[in-house]
């Protein structure tokens, strides 16, 4: 997870919390998080890295749309981030 760009991981926290997660959806949140339009040409080959890296697993819902889906790796590696964020945070968050 380490060699992720910041916008790989997005990517997994978005797909993580969508229920139907397929690329417009994930474009859609992408686009209303970081308040700009996302091109296509930057999203899939960011899904396509993490379905390289064996993060997401890819599948075709029809004939036009990919689903994507967190792996089991996928998951296990957003816990550890998910636990080396609260590490860091847990002082900066908490009552003083």
């Amino acid at each position: 997870m380490n060699d992720l760009i910041a916008f790989q991981r997005d990517l997994l926290y978005i797909i993580a919390g969508l229920e139907e997660p397929h690329g417009l959806a994930i474009l859609d949140e992408l686009t209303e998080y970081y308040n700009t339009e996302i091109q296509h040409g930057r999203l899939y080959p960011n899904l396509d890295t993490l379905v390289e890296k064996g993060l997401v697993q890819k599948e075709q819902a029809d004939g036009r749309t990919n689903a994507y889906s967190l792996t089991e790796r996928g998951r296990r590696e957003l816990e550890a981030r998910r636990e080396w964020e609260d590490h860091y945070l847990t002082a900066l968050l908490s009552p003083a």
